[in-house]
């Protein structure tokens, strides 16, 4: 069975084709093609994504990313056009995410089910998340999948929850940020010291000659299994301040001409320290609460911290710990596949192309 998936949730424009059995959903697993067309360098010079140019470029991107997964795969017709007999299903990103941008996807997706008589999967971004934990580095299923019940700690741009799933496509939130995501908390101290968009990356590969010892900062005392990221921010933000020596009404944007290259690299490091025991710490409560856990799996952009993975493998020895291949950690179609390759082997019906809706917020559980 052959699944062409869409993902346009915010700012990649993205399609898949994957390949599967729904009598044996993990084995047989194969990701015939992945095309990711980003926006980061167009939103590099704002500092974030601007909502209205993500949707005009889904808009000019959606189609060409689409006849791209058709030719990689090798789907073509003896006169070099799509070859729609070949695809059994389409899955689309119809929530969370940005209103126009879903809309492109969304749309393109309901139209190509109708036009071509195809049966059309709507799906949650987190959930889709999750599931590219069951894809490997070589674009197949893992031999050994995560089992359940399992917990996944979902760390991105635009979200932060640590969600449980007692059994495959059952979803419980038991934590969830108060505030900032822990993405977006990349972002901000990334701005304030500084360094390029997405802050990331960018905190990450300065971190590398940073002391993470140098600036100790604050670990929010937050009830239950919630998580708040604006304070984190804040103390860094007042910490840049206090180190050069100005006031707190000091315009944040000037900060960075500052700073040294090494105080830049030392508050990177810090920062990123104290993000990821945050993180680790809540997870490991969750563990205590829910006992009977016998996986864990790290989802979304913040998956791909290389800080994050080895504190995670370090302090959760005695756990089946899953990472998704960093490059499926972003946002892609191999993921939406893949989630929806474990829909249809559970049984899960298609939706009426006609009626699906575009929802930008809406809960996994």
């Amino acid at each position: 069975m052959n699944i062409l998936s869409i993902e346009s949730s915010c700012d990649e424009t993205a399609s898949a084709i994957l390949s599967f059995d729904p009598k044996s959903p993990n084995t047989s697993i194969k990701l015939l093609s992945n095309v990711v067309v980003s926006q980061i360098d167009i939103f590099k010079a704002y500092g974030g994504v601007i909502p209205e140019v993500a949707a005009r470029s889904h808009l000019e991107a959606i189609l060409p990313v689409i006849d791209r997964a058709f030719s990689d795969a090798g789907f073509l017709t003896p006169e070099e056009k799509n070859n729609w007999e070949k695809i059994d299903a389409i899955a689309v990103t119809n929530t969370p995410g940005l209103l126009g941008s879903l809309l492109i996807g969304t749309l393109t997706a309901r139209t190509l089910s109708i036009l071509h008589n195809k049966p059309l999967y709507p799906v949650h971004h987190l959930k889709s998340h999750i599931y590219s934990a069951w894809l490997d580095k070589n674009d197949k299923g893992r031999e050994n999948p995560p089992s359940f019940p399992l917990l996944s700690l979902v760390v991105s741009g635009g979200h932060t929850q640590i969600i449980r799933m007692p059994s495959d496509n059952k979803f419980e939130i038991i934590g969830t940020t108060l505030d900032d995501a822990v993405g977006e908390c990349f972002d901000k101290v990334a701005k304030i010291l500084g360094l390029p968009y997405p802050g990331g990356p960018s905190i990450s590969k300065s971190a590398l000659s940073g002391n993470p010892e140098k600036y100790p900062l604050p670990i929010p005392n937050i009830k239950d299994l919630d998580f708040s990221f604006s304070g984190l921010k804040t103390a860094v933000l007042h910490a840049v301040q206090k180190e050069v020596g100005v006031p707190i009404s000091y315009p944040s944007h000037k900060l960075k001409n500052l700073l040294s290259p090494e105080q830049i690299a030392d508050f990177s490091a810090s920062f990123e320290k104290t993000a990821v025991e945050i993180l680790i710490k809540k997870l490991k409560k969750a563990l205590k609460i829910y006992p009977d856990t016998t996986s864990v799996v790290f989802a979304g952009g913040v998956s791909a911290n290389e800080t994050l993975r080895k504190t995670a493998e370090k302090t959760l020895k005695n756990l089946n710990v899953y990472f998704p291949p960093k490059k499926f950690s972003g946002d892609n179609a191999a993921m939406v596949a893949i989630s929806v390759a474990h829909e249809i082997s559970s049984g899960i019906k298609p939706a009426d192309p006609r009626s699906v809706e575009i929802l930008p917020r809406s809960s996994i559980a």
